[in-house]
């Protein structure tokens, strides 16, 4: 397989072979689903808590006398029945992570670009080098590359300020580099912008 390759103005710069194996078949695609779920899992905090019965702030004396008041019996001011009391069963702080395989990984990773290169939803770009740090001057990449209609994801081969300084404030526009980006990035984004160097370092972590 063959990819075009664009200038930062849209205009044609040659073309990129493809090195990496293509998944054609249904595989992998359980792989997916546990690499998406598992990153996701992993974005919450877990920190929700919640006091039981033995840990609200209060006395331990019993509100009233067992019988002879005439109203239901009571042992704690703490009970869940109560206002400012405990909470049953109630969220304590936990870790949500769930361990991924690396194989596993690999191959969700392989599996979502095989499907984004088939979709036809992967630009290759020559480099990503702007005249100056501005959003201005980014959006008029995406309008010059054609995918500013939506949402789009930006890879480089590695960290760069200019860039991000003038992505940051535009609507639907992420960023990420060759060595960080991974399958939920892959999929959650209509368009994905590689440059040419970061394509080739994608294509040596599945090769890894």
């Amino acid at each position: 397989m063959k990819l075009a390759i664009k200038d930062l103005k849209g205009n044609p710069a040659g073309e990129l072979d493809v090195t990496f194996e293509v998944i054609e078949t249904g595989r992998g695609t359980q792989a997916v689903h546990d690499t998406v779920v598992a990153f996701m899992a992993g974005q919450r905090s877990g920190t929700a808590c919640a006091k039981t019965m033995g840990e609200v702030n209060g006395s331990g004396k019993k509100p009233w006398r067992q019988k002879g008041t005439g109203r239901a019996r009571a042992g704690s001011f703490a009970s869940p029945l109560w206002r400012g009391g405990g909470v049953v069963h109630g969220p304590k702080p936990r870790d949500f992570s769930k361990k991924v395989n690396k194989k596993v990984a690999k191959l969700s990773l392989r599996k979502a670009l095989s499907e984004r290169l088939k979709a036809g939803d992967i630009l290759v770009v020559d480099e990503f080098k702007l005249a100056a740090a501005k959003t201005k001057e980014f959006a008029g990449v995406l309008r010059n590359l054609g995918v500013d209609g939506g949402t789009v994801l930006v890879v480089v081969a590695a960290a760069d300020a200019a860039v991000e300084r003038a992505s940051r404030n535009i609507l639907g526009v992420g960023l990420a580099t060759a060595t960080s980006v991974n399958t939920y990035e892959l999929l959650r984004y209509d368009k994905l912008v590689f440059t040419k160097e970061a394509f080739a370092k994608v294509e040596a972590r599945l090769a890894d």
